[in-house]
């Protein structure tokens, strides 16, 4: 799946100047993140499993 064709989000935790900020994607078999800053720069995707892993850590510190 290409760059364009996905449904790029960023954290309603983002302030609205878009300063040091990723945006999501979810595909059908990975998570895609890129930087908000430089939509024009590789993406990198991890698998939805891993993905979830790293929210339920980053939630419990």
């Amino acid at each position: 799946m290409s760059t364009t064709e996905l449904a790029w989000f960023k954290s309603s935790y983002s302030g609205s100047s878009g300063d040091d900020c990723i945006e999501v994607a979810v595909s059908g078999q990975a998570v895609c993140v890129r930087d908000s800053k430089d939509v024009t720069r590789a993406h990198f995707a991890v698998e939805r499993g891993e993905w979830a892993r790293f929210v339920g850590f980053v939630t419990e510190a």
